[in-house]
């Protein structure tokens, strides 16, 4: 049984709502695991089944890897064409003799900025996968989620039901 603990909400503010998703090798674990959940007192609205049949991905909330690897790629060089932009502008400042030469300051500046944005969007795009593509993954292959999803009690409530209750029905 493979259980992640997930929350969401600002990093900032106080977790209001936490998520468990256990991975399920079909649906008839799904669908056992899901009424064992609801029979120990875990309402319906917090509870989803996700896979064929069931709540889609994009539904709950799971992204596509494309989707994630794009944000990553935007974000990664946006972050380094900025701190290439601005070292770049630092170095020539420092290291040029005068300001006669305000031309190839500006076009260094500009060039490292554009080639750490490069960098950065290839880094962010190749970069490792996420918990959301990792859970698609098992999608594709034709096992299910379970997602436990409200206060933090009620997570752990959850969890701990399906740890005593595992049996090598459950993945």
């Amino acid at each position: 049984m493979a259980i992640a603990r997930f929350f969401r909400g600002s990093t900032f503010k106080r977790r209001l709502t936490y998520l468990a998703i256990v991975v399920l090798p079909d649906e008839a674990a799904a669908f056992q695991a899901y009424r064992l959940l609801h029979y120990h007192g875990i309402s319906p609205e917090h509870l989803a089944i996700v896979g064929a049949g069931y709540s889609s991905p994009d539904r709950v909330g799971l992204k596509t890897p494309l989707h994630i690897a794009f944000h990553k790629a935007r974000s990664f060089g946006t972050i380094a064409a900025c701190s290439g932009f601005v070292l770049s502008l630092v170095a020539s400042l420092i290291f040029t003799p005068g300001w006669n030469t305000a031309a190839v300051v500006l076009t260094t500046t500009l060039l490292s900025g554009i080639c750490a944005a490069v960098a950065g969007s290839l880094f962010g795009f190749l970069g490792e996968g996420s918990t959301a593509s990792i859970y698609r993954h098992h999608l594709n292959h034709g096992r299910y989620l379970l997602m436990i999803e409200g206060p933090e009690k009620l997570v752990h409530w959850g969890q701990e039901v399906l740890g005593h209750y595992s049996a090598p029905s459950l993945y």
